[in-house]
Parts: structure tokens; sequence; C-alpha cells
């Protein structure tokens, strides 16, 4: 994760970066009044050069939480500057962390553990469940009250396997009907330490009991069927609490000991797996394609969209393996080759269940039939990503069929699909991107209904897309 220490200096800029931030979320309000236009992704030649994504997402967000409740000054750099992380840095703020840019990097400076304050009005999610969820647990051990509110999509998703223990722990909770937000919560100091085993794999609902932990007297447990994403459990560990992990028999059991004294760190933030996920599939299946992504974390519970499309004869190579912030990162270099249809272990999704929209992408292109099972998650994400992928790219000329629980994808082995549309992004920025890169290897181009959503969470995705086909 980096060096701890602190001593620089920062400058305000944050104002100015959330100002810009709802004007974004403004324009993609109009999208619900049908008054934006479409964008459309034209056939592209081959994607070449070297590019870098912005930096993890699911990291950039636990470095500022996590960086607020230490007692001292944090740097970050290669934060993520999409919307969703500036909602957790505005949220952060509102709870009296100093959260400023300075240059490239941001800086935090933390209030402790049990110094979360009181914020003055409503927290805006916009799109963010991640936002939302990790800080639903951050506040359940801290006697304040707080009302999240989200934007359209956001506040269709289900907040009760959150809510659930939380509740055990102590804290309160007035959702809006069927667990959603609009909801009001009250936290408990001292909250109550529990053992609570995960009903379903989720890295969100563990790290949110994990984070009330840290400001609960004694032993929090959590138990997870399958390992999911670790970022939480390496990154705390980083910032002194007293975290262990054990993996037993079909069972991964992570225990924190509060409360926790966390000390300030230098971050640094590696490239978001997700992110270059979009550019490993856009160069697996545009011709001539020869192109590197740098600087791209490999976190073994965040890479398995690599080692499924290598599965699928995908010419990826990791270039200087290497460890950056407590993080394995490689540069990746992806050349053009024909895939070839799998059936998809569903024993993987918890690895890369953020990534099955762009693979359903590479399965439309690949020789023969893919089948993926087990997915249903998909179903309550910012979209139902199952139905929209169907649909978006049944639009764009593929042959997909859809079940309770995956998609089954007859490729065209390679053959540009014909493109149309637009397709609807249902406010998805992984929808969105997906079809953006099944429109780069299309006949007549793939138009979606609006790219005001990819803001949320890779806000230069376009200008890399021109800058790779150039």
């Amino acid at each position: 994760m980096g060096t701890c220490h602190a001593g620089i200096n920062s400058a305000r800029a944050l104002p100015e970066r959330i100002a810009t931030v709802k004007a974004r979320r403004s324009a993609t309000s109009v999208i619900r009044d049908n008054r934006l236009t479409a964008h459309t992704f034209f056939p592209s030649g081959p994607l070449t050069g070297r590019i870098r994504v912005p930096g993890d997402k699911s990291i950039s967000h636990r470095a500022l939480m996590f960086g607020a409740l230490a007692v001292g000054r944090n740097r970050i750099s290669g934060l993520l500057e999409g919307e969703d992380v500036l909602a957790t840095a505005a949220a952060l703020r509102a709870m009296g962390a100093r959260i400023d840019r300075d240059g490239s990097d941001w800086v935090v400076d933390g209030v402790g553990v049990g110094g979360l304050l009181q914020p003055g009005e409503a927290l805006d999610m916009g799109n963010s469940g991640t936002s939302t969820r990790l800080l639903m647990g951050l506040i359940a051990s801290h006697g304040i009250t707080a009302a999240f509110t989200g934007d359209a999509s956001l506040s269709k998703r289900p907040m009760g396997r959150v809510i659930d223990p939380l509740s055990q722990m102590g804290a309160s909770f007035t959702p809006s009907p069927g667990g959603t937000l609009p909801l009001m919560m009250e936290g408990l100091q001292p909250a109550v330490p529990i053992e609570y085993r995960l009903p379903v794999a989720s890295a969100q609902v563990k790290s949110a009991v994990l984070l009330a932990g840290l400001n609960t007297p004694g032993v929090t447990s959590v138990i997870e069927p399958v390992a999911t994403r670790d970022h939480t459990e390496r990154m705390l560990r980083g910032f002194g609490a007293e975290l262990s992990v054990e993996e037993g028999d079909g069972a991964r059991i992570i225990r924190i000991h509060g409360p926790a004294d966390l000390h300030p760190c230098d971050i640094e933030v590696p490239g978001d797996p997700s992110s270059a996920a979009f550019f490993a599939v856009a160069a697996s299946i545009v011709p001539g394609s020869d192109l590197v992504i740098e600087n791209v974390g490999l976190n073994p519970t965040r890479d398995g969209i690599f080692r499924v499309l290598r599965q699928m004869g995908a010419d990826i190579a990791f270039i200087d393996e290497r460890e950056v912030g407590g993080e394995p990162v490689a540069d990746l270099r992806v050349r053009h080759a024909v895939l070839e249809g799998i059936a998809v272990d569903p024993a993987i999704a918890p690895s890369m269940i953020d990534e099955f929209p762009v693979l359903f992408v590479a399965a439309a292109l690949a020789r023969g039939t893919t089948i993926t099972r087990g997915l249903e998650e998909l179903r309550v994400k910012e979209s139902d990503r199952l139905s929209a992928m169907a649909a978006a790219l049944r639009l764009a000329g593929a042959k997909v069929e859809e079940s309770d629980d995956g998609l089954t994808i007859t490729g065209t082995g390679g053959t540009p699909l014909p493109g149309g549309g637009p397709v609807t992004t249902h406010l998805d920025h992984r929808i969105a991107m997906s079809m953006a890169v099944a429109g780069l290897a299309s006949g007549d181009g793939v138009a979606i209904d609006s790219a005001e959503p990819i803001a949320t969470s890779f806000p230069n995705f376009i200008d890399l897309i021109a800058q790779a086909a150039a």
C-alpha cells in the first residue's frame, strides 16, 4: 500500500470538483427525459501503443475512508477521480475529514476512529453502491445519524443485505419501501461485536461489517463462503488495524479487533483491472491490435477476467510483474486473437463480477458458444446486467439466450457484429462501455443512448479509445 508518514502541504480543490460532479449529474438526469442524443462508437482500426487506465475504484474508495479514520495526514497518488469516488470524498468531508487535492495527489487529514461528526445534510451517493454500503458500515459504530440519497439507478438497488448485519451490531435504519434509498440510519457507540456469516459472497457487505468493527469493542468476525476482493483486509493491515484471516474448509474467516487506532499512510493506487478489461477485450477482438495497458492491478481476487480471456485463447502477456502499494501489478500486452467459446466456471464469478458485461462482448465475437451460469448477482447491480446486455447485444446483431442466472452466447467467429442501436444503458456505466467496445468491432458501429454514465468510473474512457486507435 505504501509508506506511512505525514508532513505535506495541500491546496483546496474539492469544492470545484464536487461542483463538476453535480453538473454532470444534472446532465445525466436529462437522460430520464430522453433529451440527450445517442453516442455512436464506430468500427476501429488496430488498437496500438501504450495506455494507462485510471486508478482502481475499489482501492480509491477505501483509501479515502481509511485515511479519514486515521489520526494525521495521508497522501494518495493515482486516485480515481470519477463521480463515485468523489461522492465518497464529499461524504467524508461532511463528517469532519479534510480532503484536498495537491497537484496530482490527494491529501486526507483524518479525524480518527470514533471521530466522525454529524453531517449537516443528506449524503448524496450519486450512483455509487460502494460508497453507500461502506459508509453505512463506518457510521454504524459511531453515535451519529445520517441520511443517504442517490440517483434513480442507485435508489433501486437493495440495501437489505447490509442493513441486516449492521442492525445486529446495534445500528437502526429507516429505509424506503423495499429496503432502498433514500434511507436514514443511526449508529450506536459502542456497537455490538458480532460473528456474521455472509449468505451470499459480497465484498461490499464484508467490508461494511469490518468497517463497523473498527469502532466496536472486542472482535467482529465475518465468514465468507468464497473469497471476495480483499482490498479491505490488505489496506486495514497497512493502516495498522489488528486483523486476521483464517482459511478453513469451505469458508474464509476475517476477524478485526476494535476499537482500532489507524495511523496515516501514503497510498499508491494501481490501475483498475475492471477498467483495463474493456481495453483487453477490445484489443483481443479488433484485428491487428497490439496494445500495452500499463500498471494494472492483478489482485488474485480481481483477475478472473484475464484468466477467462486466456482460457478463450486471448493473447495476453503480463510484463514487469511487481508489487505496488501491497498489490500485485503488471503491464498487460494484448494482441488480437480469434477467441473460442467456453463454459465459464461459476466459481470464478466473484473475482470478475463487474467484468461479465464486457466478457459477453468477447463471447459475441468468439468462435462457438460461451455459457455463463451462477450470475444472479448481476441482476441487482446498477442495472439488471443480464437482461440489459442480452438486449443490447441482440440489437447489435449477436445471438444471445438469457436464463435466470446467465447468458448463452453464440459468437461470430471473429466476423464483426452488424452493429445498430441505440442500445439502452439504463444509466449503467459498464453497459455503456461494454457496448462501446462492441462498436469498435462492428460493421456499422453501435449507438448507445448516452455516454454520460461512463463518468462515474472512467472519465477519460473515450479519450483513451481515441489514443489507442490513432
